[in-house]
């Protein structure tokens, strides 16, 4: 593996302590990035345009995801389902429940695939194993289950044509690849795209680039990786001065920038002083392009 990212200057922008930041998103219609701390209860905002600056604003339970809707605003995903949110307003709309029989279950990370549904997956709060499942939610409000038996569910990614949908479920030491069809959205066919060496610690958010190579996020593993989900061969990685990497994302205007979100839980007091802005939001030239996030269609 040659590494061209090993000196990459990864720079704080913001200094948010976010117990779990998560879900970064760049939203091209504001030029902002977006990104939630589940813990927190919180989405933030930043606008490159103004430097170290960041706006808070408090939202529903474990918000866990954001996306862009296509009939203006977000939608977002919070610890019991799907709900449209307002951000001039700061008001939340619930568009469909999931697993109301089971508490102790929340969402975590989600995305919206290339024909605008809202994919997205659960797990337990108090880490019960394969408690989680993976769902879709149509345009209509429609909640279908894609996958069961999910312990932690996590990054998702689209290849370019639509055919193939990248899944991390960090139970799991690997990046899923499954077939999609994008005109039902179901997915069959798993195996695995990337099998992740247990010292590269534990998978977690994931982007995809511009030339079809998956960008993670390593919990407890202080970096970020690419990989070719052809081969499965890793290509390099990132240093990241926090221990605890939850995701990425490509932003800014030529989206050739790489957002990475991280978390300040569970920190040690005596390992402080070595991530003093765990759960900061994070920035690098990564040398390559990223894709554009797709919008919720609903």
């Amino acid at each position: 593996m040659s590494n061209q990212w090993m000196n990459a200057q990864v720079e704080l922008v913001c200094d948010s302590h976010s117990s779990l930041g998560e879900g970064p998103l760049w939203d091209r219609r504001y030029g902002r990035l977006y990104w939630v701390d589940i813990y927190g209860h919180k989405i933030h905002s930043f606008d490159p345009r103004q430097p170290g600056r960041y706006e808070t604003i408090e939202a529903g339970p474990f918000v866990s995801s954001i996306v862009p809707r296509a009939s203006g605003g977000f939608a977002v995903t919070l610890e019991d389902g799907f709900y449209g949110y307002d951000p001039e307003a700061r008001t939340l709309v619930p568009i469909a429940s999931v697993e109301a029989d089971l508490s102790g279950n929340r969402f975590n990370d989600g995305k919206c695939d290339p024909s605008g549904r809202y994919i997205a997956g659960t797990m337990s709060r108090t880490d019960e194993p394969a408690r989680g499942s993976l769902y879709s939610l149509g345009s209509d409000g429609t909640v279908n289950k894609l996958l069961g038996a999910v312990g932690c569910s996590n990054g998702l990614a689209w290849s370019a044509d639509g055919k193939t949908m990248y899944y991390v479920d960090s139970s799991r030491p690997e990046i899923s690849a499954f077939d999609y069809d994008a005109s039902s959205g179901q997915i069959s066919g798993r195996r695995a795209a990337a099998a992740i060496p247990a010292e590269d610690s534990t998978p977690d958010g994931m982007t995809i680039d511009a030339e079809g190579m998956l960008w993670l996020a390593h919990w407890r593993g202080w970096k970020v990786t690419r990989w070719d989900p052809s081969t499965g061969t890793k290509l390099g990685e990132i240093p990241v001065p926090v221990e605890r990497v939850t995701s990425v994302a490509f932003g800014g205007e030529r989206l050739d920038e790489l957002y990475i979100t991280t978390a300040s839980i569970d920190v040690a007091p005596e390992q402080a002083a070595d991530q003093p802005h765990a759960g900061g939001l994070f920035r690098v030239k990564a040398g390559v392009r990223g894709t554009a996030p797709f919008s919720f269609s609903g």
